[in-house]
This record gives structure tokens, sequence and C-alpha cells, in this order.
């Protein structure tokens, strides 16, 4: 995020604990200088590039700095928590908070493996107090418009958590599984694309995925119980030579696939 507004002309102030990240970004341009107690409320946005309970101990601390002009948007991987806690924060002090979560990313974490235009095209979430509230949606749009979404979709927090133990944190979980069968060790030279792409996320940051994970446990587990059913079937009706009831699961799920990318291609 700092890249992309630096890059499109926006003086970018930061924080990190990591002061090697903070001079590296200032070195490369990224940021023009440091966030601090005295300039934060000069900020026309604010973005919580953190995990969600270091967040909101951030905010805690910053909050009387900042000014009713002052819009916060975390980046968070989950927005249940994070946003009751900062909604409440934001009426205690007048300032705007919304949720965020950019839609994009690698499998690689740190400032040395961050780009200008990671998100340009990607959607982005955003989880305001009051989904009717246009003037603050139209605000945070125009604030949005450095980086380069390609789509903002409007969500409450239960509807993205809900959504994302799906789209996002049972990938993780099952790539994270999957590649430690022995035979990950050997797949070289038998190996393609879909060995590939399974795999990509299993190389995770574990101390952000795992609270990541526990933060959203009730969603991500009825997603992994629902998996394990699904792998079960295909399981016993292989052991049981019933190659009918295989037959009719994996078409089950060929035809599933096209119901979501014609389903895809219609909203396009």
């Amino acid at each position: 995020m700092a890249r992309a507004y630096s890059a499109a002309g926006h003086a970018v102030l930061a924080h990190d604990i990591d002061d090697k990240a903070l001079t590296g970004a200032l070195e490369q341009n990224a940021i023009c200088g440091r966030l601090t107690a005295e300039n934060v409320a000069e900020c026309d946005v604010i973005f919580l590039a953190i995990y969600p309970r270091a967040a909101m101990a951030w905010l805690r601390v910053t909050a009387p700095h900042l000014t009713e002009q002052s819009v916060v948007i975390d980046l968070c991987g989950t927005k249940r928590g994070i946003c009751e806690t900062c909604f409440g924060m934001a009426r205690e002090y007048g300032f705007s908070f919304v949720g965020g979560h950019p839609m994009a990313g690698t499998q690689y974490s740190g400032f040395e493996n961050s780009k200008d235009g990671l998100f340009r095209g990607a959607p982005m979430v955003i989880v305001p107090a009051d989904p009717k509230d246009e003037t603050l949606l139209t605000r945070v749009r125009e604030l949005l418009l450095p980086v380069g979404f390609g789509q903002i979709t409007i969500s409450t927090a239960e509807q993205h958590d809900r959504i994302i133990a799906f789209t996002s944190q049972l990938a993780h979980v099952v790539s994270n599984a999957y590649v430690k069968s022995p035979n990950a060790q050997v797949h070289k030279g038998f190996s393609a694309g879909s060995y590939k792409d399974l795999t990509r996320v299993a190389w995770l940051n574990e101390q952000m995925w795992s609270e990541l994970f526990m933060e959203n446990s009730d969603y991500l587990t009825e997603e992994i119980d629902g998996i394990i059913q699904a792998l079960t079937a295909y399981r016993d009706a292989m052991a049981a030579g019933d190659a009918h009831r295989l037959k009719s699961l994996l078409r089950e799920g060929r035809l599933a696939k096209e119901r979501v990318d014609r389903g895809s291609e219609e909203k396009a």
C-alpha cells in the first residue's frame, strides 16, 4: 500500500516495530517519513497493515491523537473482532473507521517482497459501520483510488468472515496439510501446474495465519468439516471398489465448478 500511494505521487508516512523495514522503505522512496503521534492527524487515511490484535492495540494508543477528519482502514484478514472494537473507538474519539481487506497477495511477506502494483485490478472488501453512509463510502472510494483496485465490495463483518473462511483460509489449511505428504519431498520430475497451484500458499506465515484462523475458528472449522466429509466420500467409494459412485462424485464436483464459473462470467 505504501508503494502504491508513493508511486501515485502521494506523501506516505509509516510506523513499524522493525526499524530495518522502515529504513528500507525510506531508502527506496516507498515512504517519505516516519508516522508519529504528532503527525498522524495530518494523514488523509491511515492503514493498519498488521495483525488484528496488534492493529487494535495500536489504534487504542493512537485514537486520542486523531480528528473527525481522520479515516482509518484496517487491512486484516478477519473482520468481526477488529470491526467491533474499532467501531467503538471511532465513536468514542470521533474519527471514521472502516474495515478493509485487499483481496490479493503472494506467499511471501516482508517489505522486501512488496510491489506497488500488487493490488491493481484486485477486489477490495470494505466493512463500514453504516452501509448506508454514502458520504463516508464515497470518501473511502476516493481515498482508495491511487491503489487501482478493480472492484470495491461492501460487506458486513460477519459475511466477510463466513465467505473468507472458504475462499482463503480453507485453501491455506488444505495446501499446508497437502504438502506434508512424504511424496512432496520426491515430487520433482513428476509434478506440473496442479501441484504448483495447490501448494503455493503452503509457504505461509504461521504466526499471522494462526491468529487469523483462531479469530475465525467457528466458520473455518465448519469449512474443514465440510471438506473432510467430501474427501471421505471419495475415499470410501474407492475403498469399496465403487467406480460408479466415484464417477458420480467427480461429476458433481465438475458441475459445481462449471456453475461457479458461469456465474462469474454472467456477473462480469
